[in-house]
């Protein structure tokens, strides 16, 4: 009895220690995959803006698509189950308002549905930031629309022919 014991013991012994070294081995190789994947998404909904900004619709369905194919294999980390659940539903907004816009070649339409993705983006922002970037919450004080830009420097997408410098920051990550 007592050699099965210490075999046990031996061999979970070797499982932790197996377990500890493992973590340690992968961990750096994964957050640096995540920090990857929240730069991808934020660069993707970046460039999605500024295809408003230079009214191009055609970029603008590339962009949107971007930016959806960037959130489908993006995971939540350290969330309670309620946080989870609301993140993973902004989520699939994001995503879902993507994919609307990527379908029309209208950009007054690609604009408007861009108001309720930039609110629902910019709820999630601060899971989608990755570690070195800064980002800002701006608002046109005309229509009370709003976008997130990597710059504290106002450029308008929803109306970048007649008031490109008209907002003003609101709030940063």
């Amino acid at each position: 009895m007592k050699k099965v014991l210490v075999i046990v013991f031996i061999f979970l012994s070797g499982l932790t220690q197996a377990q500890l070294t493992s973590k340690e081995e992968v961990a750096p190789e994964l957050v640096q995959k995540r920090e990857e994947q929240k730069k991808e998404i934020t660069k993707n909904y970046l460039a999605l803006k500024n295809s408003l900004i230079t009214s191009d619709s055609l970029a603008v369905v590339k962009n949107a698509e971007a930016l959806r194919n960037s959130l489908k294999n993006f995971k939540f980390k350290k969330l309670s189950l309620e946080q989870m659940n609301a993140a993973t539903t902004t989520r699939k907004a994001i995503s879902d308002l993507a994919a609307e816009m990527a379908s029309t070649k209208n950009i007054n339409k690609q604009r408007k549905i861009f108001e309720t993705l930039s609110v629902k983006y910019w709820e999630a922002a601060s899971k989608f930031k990755a570690a070195d970037a800064a980002l800002y919450l701006q608002v046109c004080p005309m229509t009370g629309a709003v976008w997130t830009s990597d710059s504290k420097e106002i450029k308008n997408p929803y109306y970048p022919k007649n008031m490109l410098t008209c907002g003003e920051v609101k709030a940063s990550l």
